[in-house]
């Protein structure tokens, strides 16, 4: 793969405005490039994994793809409109971000916490309503939350968090969720359970995830597309089977991989060699 897997359209209609769109997009840390020239369509239905070793530019080309971060070069687009040009409170309708950390400053409840996400939503006095108190319980219970609507967030564990923080950004409704580390601090069985949510959440609309994920196995497993990224401004994108090979995975993170078959199952891992018997 290339910089850049976008489809070629026909000859005879324009191609359909993406969710969103990367164009030339360079970014730098210092004297580093992270990302040079990336140009790439997230198209409505996708799953996107961003892989690569720490420091390798995830967290900053999420924040850039937010708007959050400006670009070295290039820019990014929401549905065909450059981010610069958006009003924030209707790109938030459009858009939704979850940070790597989640820090809350004061006692709330768990309900309130994931109200607050229906901000862009709301109108008048900024009140709630009865339909966005409906999107906040069905948020929760979308990630098997629903006995957690009165708990104080203060009170939950760093996994149980990060839950109530992806609740959050899908009760916000924006058909775009970046995601940066959403699996961090949860046990297999509900990076499992996040996963198949949000692979149920984008087959039921017009929907697309980008998230960054350490485990290469989950992100071949439930990901549609991957984004390799290799620390020095070089990156891979397309189908993820094409893109989270051994060999590419090996030379981004720096140690050997092998994958391994069993029957329809593949897994990816790190290669050992083992000192031999005298």
């Amino acid at each position: 793969m290339s910089r850049s897997s976008s489809a070629t359209a026909s000859h005879d209609a324009a191609p359909a405005k993406p969710l969103l769109a990367a164009h030339a997009l360079t970014l730098r840390a210092g004297a580093r490039t992270l990302v040079e020239g990336l140009t790439q369509r997230f198209e409505a239905g996708e799953i996107w994994c961003v892989a690569g070793a720490n420091g390798a530019g995830k967290t900053t080309l999420i924040a850039t793809l937010a708007g959050l971060r400006e670009s070295a070069a290039g820019h990014v687009d929401v549905e065909g409109v450059a981010l610069r040009d958006w009003r924030p409170v209707l790109l938030a309708q459009r858009r939704a971000l979850m940070p790597q950390d989640v820090r809350d400053a004061f006692s709330a409840s768990v309900l309130d916490t994931v109200l607050l996400n229906r901000y862009p939503h709301l109108a008048g006095w900024g009140w709630e309503s009865e339909d966005d108190r409906a999107a906040a319980h069905a948020a929760l219970a979308m990630l098997g939350l629903e006995t957690f609507a009165a708990r104080d967030v203060l009170s939950l564990s760093g996994g149980e968090r990060q839950r109530v923080a992806l609740a959050a950004v899908l009760c916000q409704d924006a058909p775009l969720l970046l995601l940066d580390e959403p699996l961090a601090h949860l046990d297999l069985h509900h990076q499992i359970a996040c996963l198949e949510a949000l692979a149920h959440w984008v087959n039921t609309g017009s929907r697309t995830v980008v998230f960054s994920c350490h485990d290469l196995n989950l992100a071949r497993r439930y990901a549609t597309h991957a984004l390799l990224l290799d620390g020095r401004g070089g990156c891979f994108a397309g189908p993820v089977r094409d893109v989270l090979t051994a060999e590419r995975a090996s030379a981004a993170f720096g140690h050997p991989l092998r994958l391994i078959r069993e029957g329809a199952h593949e897994a990816l891992v790190a290669a050992f060699e083992f000192p031999r018997e005298r």
